[in-house]
């Protein structure tokens, strides 16, 4: 009988396993392909909430180094813990990331991963209630051109990861060295209006193309369970270079 167990156990295991790795059910370990494939040693985690993203990113594979980059208190206490005991995963400073070096008043929801320096929507809310706002903080806000050299020496190559809930605008905006020497850009893109005065998914794709990008993959991000439509995705852009491949 407990042999029966066990053995009960090891299949669970190896299913779960299975899973986390699987290409086919897996979209990080797409994304750590991508990564590996251009061969960049650096990835920049711009709105890292508690560190979500980094640790699944080295769950699948991925031994190089994170900066990550948090501006609301909470998440980023959570996030620093997290990255102290993980290996070539670097916190930066408590920050937001935009177009700008300045203080900038921030708007936290509920369940932190939709919190945005831009007013929130009804269409974001209505699909889940627990991004409504709860609180405001007044945040220091930095362009990522402006500590890119602290990371980046020489021709080393990088990854930029890039989810700030309708402010990815300004955060393009504030890189444009950075996003020019950038290897690939992971974005997300909001197919309808989430926030005030945000950018839409076609605005960001024509600006990543006129830097030289173009879409290498694409990944459903947020659906509104209410009535099945796709409200936000993550796309990956590569440099043109790559897509002779």
């Amino acid at each position: 009988m407990k042999y029966t167990n066990f053995k009960n156990l090891f299949k669970i295991i190896i299913s779960y396993l299975n899973r986390r790795v699987n290409p086919d059910s897996n979209q990080i370990y797409h994304v750590w392909k991508v990564i590996d494939f251009v061969n960049a040693k650096h990835v920049f985690d711009i709105g890292a909430n508690k560190g979500q993203f980094a640790k699944e990113l080295k769950s699948v594979g991925y031994k190089d180094i994170i900066i990550s980059f948090e501006p609301l208190s909470r998440a980023y206490k959570k996030l620093s813990i997290s990255a102290q005991k993980n290996h070539n995963w670097i916190v930066h400073p408590q920050c937001a990331v935009g177009n700008e070096n300045t203080e900038i008043e921030i708007n936290e929801s509920e369940n932190s991963v939709s919190s945005s320096i831009l007013p929130i929507l009804s269409a974001h809310t209505d699909a889940a209630a627990d991004s409504k706002y709860i609180n405001k903080t007044l945040v220091k806000c930095i362009k990522l051109d402006s500590v890119i050299d602290e990371y980046i020496q020489g021709d080393q190559k990088y990854f930029i990861k890039i989810d700030t809930q309708g402010f990815e605008w300004q955060v393009l905006e504030g890189a444009d060295k950075a996003i020019s020497n950038a290897e690939g850009v992971m974005v997300e893109l909001s197919l309808i209006p989430l926030y005030e005065n945000q950018h839409l998914w076609n605005e960001i794709i024509d600006k990543l193309k006129n830097k030289g990008f173009q879409i290498w993959s694409i990944h459903e991000g947020f659906t509104d369970d209410n009535n099945g439509r796709t409200l936000q995705i993550d796309a990956i852009f590569l440099k043109n270079k790559y897509l002779n491949y």
